[in-house]
């Protein structure tokens, strides 16, 4: 259902509001920039720290300003599930066109608990839906044996996977036998990672370089392996330097930095400083993909 390079977006912030301008703004360079979907509110979007009322605003904007040029997979998720069913139900109200759910952290569920959480949520509302299994956040791991079950429940169509690991990556595969789509959620190995079945990535790095990154995934959608090399190594520099801190505080400041919107976040995040903030937009000047002109660094 969905494909290519999927972009986890930031939510622009002015004075403790949401900045809709910025936003509506940020949408459209994406759109220029030939992205495959656009991901609002979810972790990059800093969807912990959103008002269920400031959710659904992130998620109509998109919906609105995207038009339907794209599709929109909005950001769902939470360690509640009658909460994941609220935002779920909300976001098919509002027009996405799928949903992209965190699994529940904190909470620390078994594996029979991950399952109960997603096929609720898929059982409660009618949209695609996405599950999303980063345990460096969450605290828990989603096993093969896990999304296998889950890729026999009709409306649940991809997982995003942000372990890194190749070697879970083939068993969960397996696990499915062809019923789910796969995505990296880990913009380091988006190369190997659609070499072993992948249908693309939902991406941060994406926010400042989708031209490139839109280059690596076409060519390994294409079966072009040196471009899509040549595009894997020019944004390794990048990819590392934009997970130096807790995301989304690096690409904030990437953004802020490109003149695109106020290097703001929300408490408990701090902005980017000092040496580490140099050392991101050294790497940016530097970066052999597309040109990042930054304003006043």
């Amino acid at each position: 259902m969905f494909h290519g390079t999927m972009t986890a977006l930031v939510t622009p912030f002015s004075n403790g509001n949401i900045d809709e301008e910025a936003f509506r703004a940020h949408l459209e360079r994406q759109i220029e920039a030939g992205v495959d979907a656009v991901v609002p509110a979810g972790t990059t979007g800093e969807a912990a720290t959103l008002s269920f009322a400031e959710h659904k605003q992130v998620i109509r904007i998109a919906v609105e300003q995207v038009a339907g040029r794209v599709p929109v997979i909005a950001g769902t998720g939470s360690n509640n599930t009658a909460e994941s069913i609220d935002l779920t139900s909300a976001a098919k109200a509002l027009g996405a066109d799928a949903a992209l759910l965190i699994s529940p952290y904190y909470n620390k569920p078994t594996q029979e608990g991950i399952y109960r959480h997603y096929k609720a949520v898929a059982d409660a509302v009618h949209l695609p839906q996405v599950i999303y299994n980063v345990p460096g956040r969450t605290n828990s791991n989603i096993l093969p044996e896990t999304v296998g079950r889950l890729s026999h429940v009709a409306n649940i169509v991809g997982i995003k996977d942000a372990t890194a690991d190749m070697e879970q990556l083939v068993h969960t595969i397996v696990a499915c036998d062809g019923r789910m789509e796969f995505y990296s959620g880990d913009d380091a190995t988006v190369m190997p990672f659609m070499a072993l079945g992948g249908h693309g990535v939902i991406s941060v790095v994406s926010n400042v370089a989708p031209k490139t990154m839109q280059v690596l995934t076409t060519a390994m959608r294409n079966g072009d392996l040196n471009s899509a090399r040549e595009a894997q190594f020019a944004m390794a520099e990048l990819n590392q330097v934009m997970f130096m801190q807790s995301n989304p505080i690096p690409v904030k400041a990437a953004c802020a930095a490109l003149g695109w919107m106020n290097n703001e976040l929300r408490l408990p995040l701090l902005p980017m400083q000092g040496e580490v903030a140099s050392l991101l937009f050294d790497v940016m000047r530097s970066f052999r993909g597309e040109k990042l002109e930054l304003a006043d660094n």
